[in-house]
């Protein structure tokens, strides 16, 4: 394995009160393999990934537990100065809002060019020719003119390719990507979901990839950790944990895919709404919302269990 992440907790203090935006995660990320962490907005996907890099506000959030383990560095507690020299070049990651997360002050080709300046051994001309090269790798026509475009004379679409260009500047050995199709039309994500493939293919990069939809999961995954109340409530190959999930959540994350069979239905939905995370219930912090909840559930927590090899689940439905 080449990433390993054991008891992560992330916690944000406010004035309100702390909030366990994740508690408890266990995931592995293998070499050359697509994990994809799955769950509702608000269920600790995004700041799991974060945290791999340290990249949220400290304070008010900070790692009080677990560790992530490269190769034989603690990512959790490493030197700052250290863990400066991983990201983007290591490890990289493409954020969920690209317009956001471009400086829209700065050229195309200036923002991609700055992050292989800091990492490689490169001059200027260099420098820009390689970001020449990202940007045609992503599909993007007249690369030459583009590294002299802003942001905001880009499309949607283009500036998420932007984005993954800039993430593969250094060639990284791992991608975290945070929800890299949100806000694109049909047609973009499925080109994008393209790119995913080809750099599994051709690079054998890891890739993280966060996600709320279970069909791109199916699509581009090798395996999946399903997230909840930011814990980690079910891990499985992709193909077990479609065919053959355990977790209540889980089942009801897959009856909400459409079914073009059934055609003239309602689609399903799970009822009620994620937790705040300041009041989590205590127990199973899904039992509010699960129609399989048993008493056991409203008061304590349920441990992992092991349903096959390499798949887990938490729920006293199997304890």
């Amino acid at each position: 394995m080449i990433v390993d992440v054991k008891g992560l907790k992330t916690h944000f203090f406010t004035h309100r009160g702390t909030v366990k935006a994740v508690d408890g995660v266990d995931f592995e990320l293998r070499q050359g393999e697509c994990l994809c962490l799955v769950g509702e907005s608000g269920c600790g996907k995004t700041v799991t990934a974060l945290s791999v890099l340290r990249l949220f506000d400290s304070p008010p959030g900070k790692i009080v537990g677990g560790q992530i383990r490269y190769n034989d560095l603690d990512l959790a507690r490493c030197p700052i100065k250290q863990l400066r020299q991983i990201r983007g070049k290591d490890i990289a990651i493409v954020f969920q809002e690209a317009q956001s997360a471009l400086n829209p002050v700065l050229t195309i080709g200036d923002q991609i060019t700055e992050q292989i300046k800091v990492h490689l051994p490169l001059n200027n001309e260099q420098s820009r020719d390689r970001a020449k090269t990202l940007l045609s790798d992503m599909g993007i026509p007249t690369p030459e003119t583009v590294m002299h475009y802003y942001p905001h004379q880009l499309s949607g679409g283009m500036k998420q390719r932007v984005l993954i260009a800039m993430s593969l500047s250094c060639d990284p050995k791992i991608l975290i990507a945070d929800e890299p199709t949100t806000a694109v039309d049909v047609t973009i994500k499925a080109q994008i979901l393209d790119i995913f493939r080809e750099l599994k293919t051709k690079r054998q990069m890891s890739t993280i990839f966060i996600t709320h939809d279970l069909a791109v999961v199916s699509e581009i995954g090798d395996r999946a950790v399903v997230m909840y109340g930011g814990k980690d409530v079910e891990t499985a190959p992709v193909s077990e944990l479609i065919g053959n999930p355990k977790h209540p959540y889980t089942e009801g994350l897959i009856d909400c895919l459409p079914d073009m069979s059934k055609s003239g239905d309602r689609l399903a939905s799970i009822p009620g709404t994620t937790p705040n995370p300041l009041e989590l219930p205590e127990g199973c912090s899904f039992h509010p919302r699960c129609s399989k909840a048993m008493g056991i559930c409203s008061h304590v927590e349920p441990s992992k269990t092991k349903i096959s090899d390499g798949h887990f689940v938490c729920c006293h439905l199997y304890t």
